[in-house]
């Protein structure tokens, strides 16, 4: 860092001895960032995203806030934010996230298409994964699938599929080595150039699913100019069809110029200097000017279940679905029109869960109605965010509700949805699912 940095080494060694920044992003399919004021913390804009923000207190435990529980916002290191802004994505485009999990980055990307598009969120983890699509639900992204599968294999079946990819690669994680002890005590050489060899493998794989004409961006969260500038440079020599541009950003500063052929100073870097942790991002364009592929959506007779799934949800909506709904499994799902039904890919989730088959009635799924907003539901239960009421929902309890109200009701958190029960008799019975209860 001495031999990177130079005369600002001192600086960055200060940084580095003080406490990691924390954020937030405001989620704007759930939430207006103008109101941001309404989540009750001490926040101040940041650079790196139009609905980010700094979370000025270390003391807050934002994961109880019931804003968190509705999915107004994502906790995320502030300069994590600025491969998206990058990466630029634009509504009815359709954007792979290869390397997806926990979700901030998706989300985000999600947020950026309104509801329009596709968004496929890989992470090759199975654990991981799992992660990924709670934070899609709690969200509240229609128009998402997320999968499990080893990018050599989402690139032999998505080929030439995709406006924009993103891949935000595992890394020798040492930009977040003052908010993560673990990072640092794991770091080694060795440890930094296994990571290089499988950025640029990643990177391969994500080549192979961009269109003609399409951006690639390229991200991490180290230092190391072997998993960067150099990662980039090498890229760049396998494949002639790519090339680098400006990042189109003010935030942080050029990064270091490790090649002849390249201008590798087009590249951006954030170090805790530039008001973040460690990043970095390349933008890179795939020659050509093309549509995306062809993307096969199969459909089919709707079967008996599929048909009671809808009259599910014009009973609980006052819009139809946005998308057709299929069962899968024992499971209906409301899959939109950009969602294709694709095997073999370890796909969890396409679309939004619309509910579970159980004999002769359909259980309405918590996704459902994350997905949802207070005006498109039937019946909606309002709460303040301080109310009593929404703090014994969030618990599991049963709460009090107008006696006028029947059925499937979402629970609102000062007007965004946070969760669903059914009322009868002046009750709500919970239907908060046990994992994601305040203990």
């Amino acid at each position: 860092m001495k031999a990177m940095l130079g005369g600002e080494y001192s600086e960055f060694e200060d940084c580095m001895k003080r406490s990691h920044l924390r954020g937030i992003r405001i989620n704007t399919l759930k939430f207006n960032p103008d109101d941001a004021d309404r989540l009750g913390f001490p926040l101040r804009k940041a650079p790196f995203c139009e609905s980010g923000f700094y979370l000025d207190a270390d003391d807050v435990s934002i994961g109880n806030s019931p804003w968190h529980h509705a999915g107004a916002f994502y906790s995320q290191e502030p300069s994590a934010m600025s491969a998206v802004t990058i990466l630029d994505p634009q509504p009815g485009e359709r954007v792979l996230d290869m390397c997806a999990a926990p979700g901030g980055k998706s989300t985000q990307i999600a947020a950026a298409l309104r509801g329009r598009g596709l968004l496929w969120s890989n992470e090759f983890v199975p654990k991981r994964a799992q992660i990924l699509l709670s934070n899609i639900e709690r969200m509240g992204v229609r128009n998402c699938v997320v999968s499990s599968a080893h990018p050599e294999t989402i690139a032999g079946r998505l080929e030439g599929i995709f406006d924009r990819v993103l891949v935000d690669a595992p890394c020798s994680g040492e930009g977040m080595f003052r908010k993560d002890a673990n990072a640092a005590a794991e770091w080694s050489p060795e440890h930094s150039a296994a990571c290089a060899t499988r950025q640029l493998a990643i990177l391969d794989s994500a080549a192979q699913c961009l269109r003609e004409g399409g951006v690639l961006v390229y991200s991490t969260c180290t230092f190391a100019l072997c998993e960067n500038e150099d990662v980039v440079a090498a890229f760049l020599d396998r494949h002639p069809d790519f090339s680098i541009e400006p990042a189109g950003v003010s935030f942080g500063r050029p990064g270091f110029n490790r090649s002849d052929r390249f201008d590798t100073t087009l590249t951006r870097r954030i170090f805790p200097m530039d008001g973040g942790e460690g990043h970095f991002a390349a933008r890179l364009r795939k020659a050509g000017d093309s549509h995306a592929a062809f993307f096969p959506v199969q459909t089919s007779k709707p079967c008996e279940e599929e048909k009671r799934g809808g009259e599910l949800f014009a009973s609980c909506f006052n819009d139809p679905p946005y998308g057709r709904i299929s069962k899968i499994g024992e499971n209906l799902y409301i899959i939109p029109d950009t969602v294709p039904v694709v095997s073999g890919l370890g796909v969890l989730r396409g679309g939004v869960m619309l509910g579970s088959v159980n004999k002769n009635r359909i259980e309405p799924a918590h996704a459902l109605f994350m997905a949802s907003s207070a005006e498109e539901c039937v019946n909606a239960v309002l709460l303040q965010p301080d109310s009593p009421a929404l703090s014994a929902f969030l618990h599991g309890e049963e709460i009090a509700v107008d006696p006028s109200l029947m059925g499937y009701a979402a629970v609102c958190c000062g007007g965004t949805v946070t969760g669903f029960g059914k009322c009868t008799g002046g009750r709500l019975k919970n239907r908060y699912p046990k994992g994601l209860r305040r203990m």
